[in-house]
């Protein structure tokens, strides 16, 4: 079975989307939240419309088909 990116029902703060894009690059998740903090400030919130788009996009870890 391939590797799929799926939002994280374990490690979720928020919608889980973070947890899983690091589940799925085997990263700490406290790095990508952290990087994600980082760049959302300079982005002038774009960052956080993409994220909200990827909560909609992306399935969770159970709704893989």
């Amino acid at each position: 079975m391939p590797k799929r990116l799926t939002r994280s029902i374990k490690d979720r703060k928020v919608a889980g989307v973070l947890g899983g894009i690091a589940e799925y690059f085997n990263i700490d998740a406290t790095i990508v939240r952290l990087i994600f903090v980082i760049v959302l400030i300079p982005s002038l919130f774009t960052l956080s419309l993409i994220y909200l788009v990827a909560t909609i996009i992306i399935p969770n870890e159970g709704e893989v088909y």
